[in-house]
């Protein structure tokens, strides 16, 4: 029986300072698995498409097969493909879901990512990795209200991505500070993507537009410079969070004492309600998520994390 499976993690979209253009990976240091998995493996019909849920969080997906977003994966690689035996092939997925639906961890961007992935490896490789990045960014566009890659890129690609706004390479990979360890800490409440954009002002003062524009071009400079100190001290959000920040209960209080227990950097993943902390030791990081899961957490479904950056990203393996 020919199976592919896909693991594709959850992501930290903005990373704070770069609103739309900057996503990273995670890798928790246990060993666990934060993201979500696909596995396709043949069948005999008479349905071409078939699919099973299952994971913490499948009971918050839709009822009805053809809503899912893995449905709509499918349906766009068979059209994009055009290839008369891939369009008879029946198949059965089986999507493992494991993030929460509006956390702000790229949990629709993480299903969209190991769907297609696991198609293109089940139906050995048609696309290129650019197409399949760029209809990975298209399916996001299609559930948040605007394309977008900040979550598919570094969930597809791993480690640190800047997205490029070109066509023939949507995002390019940055260096990494090993010795960093984000700390994450989902509320357990749920934020949609949709209406955080919904409440971001349609235009910014100059002022905040050089210091957004100032911040990226730092933080990519530390990067390659591998200076852990520059890079953290412009991890500051002047777009997003003074916004975001009235849709999570308790945010200014817990990102005052993350820092006052010395975390580098604080913010909002993505549309929250997750927030991370940027931490340069494991203690340090271990005092920071005992804090947030004191005092952050607000439903039995909350949890923390403390990760590295997974710098491979989607990963596939079964039997072709």
């Amino acid at each position: 029986m020919k199976r592919i499976t896909a693991y594709a993690p959850a992501s930290i979209g903005n990373v704070s300072l770069g609103f739309d253009v900057l996503g990273a990976a995670l890798a928790p240091v246990d060993g666990s698995k934060i993201g979500d998995e696909v596995e396709i493996k043949s069948t005999s019909g008479p349905e071409l498409f078939n699919l099973s849920v299952a994971g913490e969080f499948a009971d918050k997906l839709p009822s009805n097969p053809r809503r899912n977003i893995v449905f709509q994966c499918y349906r766009r690689f068979i059209q994009s493909v055009q290839n008369n035996k891939i369009n008879e092939t029946p198949i059965h997925f089986t999507l493992k879901k494991n993030l929460p639906i509006g956390s702000g961890l790229g949990s629709s961007a993480s299903s969209i990512v190991a769907a297609l992935t696991a198609l293109n490896a089940y139906f050995d490789n048609p696309l290129s990795e650019n197409q399949l990045l760029t209809m990975m960014g298209e399916m996001e566009g299609e559930i948040s209200g605007s394309i977008h890659y900040d979550n598919v890129a570094p969930s597809f690609l791993g480690g640190i991505t800047l997205m490029t706004g070109l066509k023939d390479k949507v995002a390019v990979k940055l260096p990494v500070i090993s010795e960093w360890y984000w700390v994450i800490c989902y509320a357990g409440i749920v934020v949609s993507t949709a209406a955080a954009r919904k409440i971001l002002p349609t235009s910014f003062s100059m002022q905040d537009t050089i210091t957004f524009g100032r911040q990226l071009a730092v933080f990519v400079e530390a990067l390659h410079a591998q200076d852990a100190k520059l890079a953290s001290s412009v991890i500051h959000d002047v777009i997003a969070e003074p916004h975001r920040k009235r849709l999570l209960p308790g945010f200014d209080e817990v990102k005052k004492g993350c820092i006052s227990l010395g975390a580098s950097a604080f913010g909002i993943s993505g549309s929250g309600p997750t927030v991370f902390a940027v931490c340069e030791s494991l203690p340090l990081a271990q005092q920071v998520e005992k804090l947030l899961a004191q005092r952050y957490i607000q439903t039995d479904k909350g949890f923390t994390k403390i990760c590295t950056i997974e710098e491979h990203g989607t990963t596939v393996s079964g039997k072709l």
